[in-house]
Formats: structure tokens, sequence, C-alpha cells
């Protein structure tokens, strides 16, 4: 994969201004994909919001690859990259945030669970002059989970909860995939370190330890009809885990050095796809 070494300064400064980008990981998502991108470019539309929309095929051994390509045809403001091995969500997302060209970025899940209309919600948010939207599906932010499997969801809440315990703070789900960022968080959280579905805990915890500001909006997320969802839990504990003590460990003993600094992203050189 070609690829290109700039400073994170430099890779900031790139981004498009006033354009939303939504990365949408998508793994053997041939059924779901095609939909829930028009759908999104649908709502991007109404809204007037100048947009684009980065689909990392992670590895696909069906026809998602296909119905990708054509979709680039019908779509002009989609385009996909592919996510070569190792695959794995938090290795497709980095990819799509190598590549996301706008000045805040979406990740949105390929099955049609996030509602278009909460982008464009979380867009509006974000113009107020936060850093970071944290879409919340639970409790007394209003969000909304609809069938959402009751295993899943005991330990979703038993998550949530102990992170919210060890880092004495008041945001209930951590774990939702769905959140925007302004590009300059994303360069600021830099370097990531998940490999799976702990990117969604590793992200929303560096930006909170960082210092970025943020702002919790309901959303609302619904189970997908058909397929089968990438989600492991045996696979995951010990990689939450691990995540969220690396993320306590900095928040008690480093002092705030990684707080973002334009002196740091100045001088931290960094790899990035091309």
């Amino acid at each position: 994969m070609p690829i290109s070494v700039r400073s994170l300064a430099e890779w900031e400064e790139a981004g498009v201004p006033g354009m939303l980008s939504v990365v949408m990981p998508a793994h053997d998502e041939e059924g779901h994909v095609a939909g829930s991108v028009r759908a999104l470019v649908a709502a991007l539309e109404r809204a007037g919001i100048h947009h684009e929309i980065v689909v990392v095929n992670d590895g696909s051994t069906d026809g998602t690859a296909r119905v990708l390509e054509a979709l680039e045809r019908e779509l002009p403001t989609v385009r996909h990259v592919d996510n070569p091995p190792p695959n794995g969500y938090g290795f497709a997302v980095r990819a799509g945030l190598a590549e996301f060209a706008g000045e805040a970025v979406a990740i949105v899940m390929a099955d049609g669970s996030d509602s278009p209309d909460d982008v464009v919600a979380f867009w509006h948010k974000l113009q107020e002059g936060y850093d970071c939207v944290f879409g919340s599906r639970f409790g007394r932010y209003g969000g909304r989970a609809v069938d959402y499997p009751l295993p899943k969801l005991l330990l979703n809440r038993l998550g949530n909860a102990l992170i919210q315990l060890l880092f004495w703070h008041p945001y209930n789900d951590f774990t939702n995939a769905f959140k925007m960022y302004r590009r300059s968080v994303v360069a600021g959280i830099q370097p990531l370190l998940s490999y799976h579905f702990n990117l969604t805990v590793e992200m929303p915890l560096k930006a909170i330890v960082r210092g970025y500001s943020y702002v919790v909006v309901p959303n609302a997320w619904h189970n997908r009809k058909e397929g089968v969802s990438k989600f492991r839990i045996r696979e995951m504990g010990s990689r939450y885990m691990f995540i969220i003590f690396y993320c306590l460990l900095e928040k008690l003993l480093a002092r705030g050095d990684y707080r973002d600094t334009g002196v740091l992203k100045r001088r931290q050189l960094q790899v990035w796809a091309k």
C-alpha cells in the first residue's frame, strides 16, 4: 500500500473546510450497504451538508466490493477503499480515518443500525463549537435501542457502568460506535492502538482524557434485519479491558503530556495511507 509520512499538523490542515466525512466499515454487507449509503446520502443532501461517504471494504468475501463499485458510479459523493489484511473493525475504521478529507468525521455502521437523521443532527450540534459529539442509546439522554439482544445488552450496560466508575464520568454509552469527531481530534488522539471493536472505547476515552470538548446527544439504534453481527463477545472482553486501563493509566499518570498542543502535532510524524 502506498504511504506518506506527514506531521499530524500537516494532515490536520489538509481537511476540507465545511465538509463532513462519513467513514463506514463494511465486512460482508452485500445485503445492507447499498440501502445504508443511499439513505445517508439522501439525508445529507436534504440538509444541504457538503459531504463524502468513505466506505471501507474490510476483506469481504461476498458481493460487497461489486456493490460498492456500483454505488461509486451512481453517487458522486461516495467512494470506497479496501482494507488489506489483517482485517477487523478497528483496522477498517483506522483505514477510513487515514483517508477521509473533511473537517469532521462520523463513524457509521454499514448494516443500517444507525439513523441518517442522527448524522445530520450530530453535524448541526458540532457546529455549536464542540470538538466531539457522542451518541447515547440509553437512559437519561433519551436515546433508543430497538431489538438489542438481551445478553449483549446486559454486558453492554455492565461494561459501560465499569467505565463510568473508573473514570468517574456520566457518559453512559462509550461502546456506541456512532460518534462524530473534528479532524483536529482524530490527529490529537493518535496513535490509535485498537484492532477490533475496542476502538469504539479508545477514541472517546482518549478525547476526554486529552481535554477535547464534547456533547452527548440521543441517537436511535435498530438491530440488523438480516445477516450476522461481526461482534464476538468472548473474543472482546480482554481487549476492551486492555484499552480501558491503558486510557485510565494515561489519565492518572501522564500529567496531561498528551493533551493537544500545536507544538506536539508539528513535531510528531505519522504514517498515513495515500
